[in-house]
């Protein structure tokens, strides 16, 4: 009977994933999130110069070059429609100033072990084009970083070599993750908070605007598709993401909006690739792959 019971779920997994069905849902905006959300992000008068402040061009990086990057899954009329569907607080708002206020709490807080963590995730971070090199000096812990999520809930030996399709899933997602990030970070110039507020002092600075956060989208863009893989895991590998965008505001470089942004962006992101066959074909291959694999690993 329990053998019988197993070989329904898998069939269930394989129906949804060939359906076009989504496992789980986006889970309603929560914490802090969702109170400063309730406080206007409308301009405030009083504070009309800090609308004047975009992020700086002095100090673009080199990630502007992923705004010449095809996508992998999704289309280009789809990156477009993600770019528009979010908009950050006014740098004059009221929202904004309770955020910088909660990030200078946070950097009261911060104990050395949370620096030692948060810098740790802060190194985390998978880039395609070093992929495209295999001679490249961080090819190897560019791979390791791609399987970062499920190598930390899963065992050491989930990697690319012992799973390339997943490889190839989690590939093609990054691509479209880093196109998100730096089409939306270099369409709206947000200022970081420490160009803001100067009584911040950041852990590290960024080359790219703030808005929305690259590691907390691809921290929820992967968490969502290993759900898929591994349903199980379906709350740890959300518990990861909350605790890696979390580590961007401990760290004085994100906004919370940032984040929940991302998290938006990245659960729009997953609608659109189950509409997209390659996707679920892709997705299909990665769960079969972990299906026949994960247990020969224990």
């Amino acid at each position: 009977m329990k053998k019988h019971y197993t070989f329904l779920f898998i069939l269930l997994i394989h129906f949804s994933a060939s359906n076009g069905q989504k496992k789980f849902g986006l889970a309603p905006v929560s914490d802090h999130y969702k109170v400063l959300q309730s406080i206007s992000s409308l301009p405030n008068p009083q504070r009309a110069w800090m609308d004047t402040i975009k992020y700086p061009p002095t100090e673009y990086g080199t990630s502007i070059v992923y705004l010449l990057v095809k996508p992998y899954y999704l289309s280009d009329s789809q990156v477009k429609a993600l770019s528009e569907s979010v908009k950050f607080p006014a740098n004059s708002s009221d929202q904004v100033r309770k955020e910088l206020d909660y990030l200078l709490k946070l950097q009261e807080k911060r104990t050395p072990e949370q620096i030692k963590r948060v810098e740790f995730l802060g190194n985390i971070g998978y880039w395609p084009s070093v992929n495209m090199v295999p001679s490249h000096p961080s090819y190897k812990q560019n791979l390791e970083d791609l399987f970062f999520e499920g190598r930390e809930l899963l065992g050491s030996e989930i990697s690319a070599n012992n799973f390339p399709k997943v490889s190839k899933l989690l590939q093609g997602i990054m691509q479209d993750m880093r196109i998100m990030e730096f089409t939306i970070k270099y369409k709206l110039l947000r200022p970081r908070p420490y160009h803001l507020e100067p009584r911040l002092t950041p852990l590290t600075k960024i080359n790219s605007p703030s808005f929305a956060s690259g590691h907390t989208l691809w921290a929820f863009i992967q968490a969502f598709t290993w759900s898929e893989i591994v349903p199980e895991r379906q709350p740890q590998f959300i518990a990861l993401a909350e605790e890696i965008r979390r580590s961007r505001e401990i760290m004085g470089i994100h906004y919370p909006s940032d984040n929940e942004a991302s998290r938006q962006v990245a659960d729009k992101m997953l609608q659109y690739y189950f509409q997209n066959p390659t996707f679920k074909n892709d997705l299909k291959e990665a769960i079969l792959e972990w299906e026949k694999q994960a247990g020969k690993l224990k």
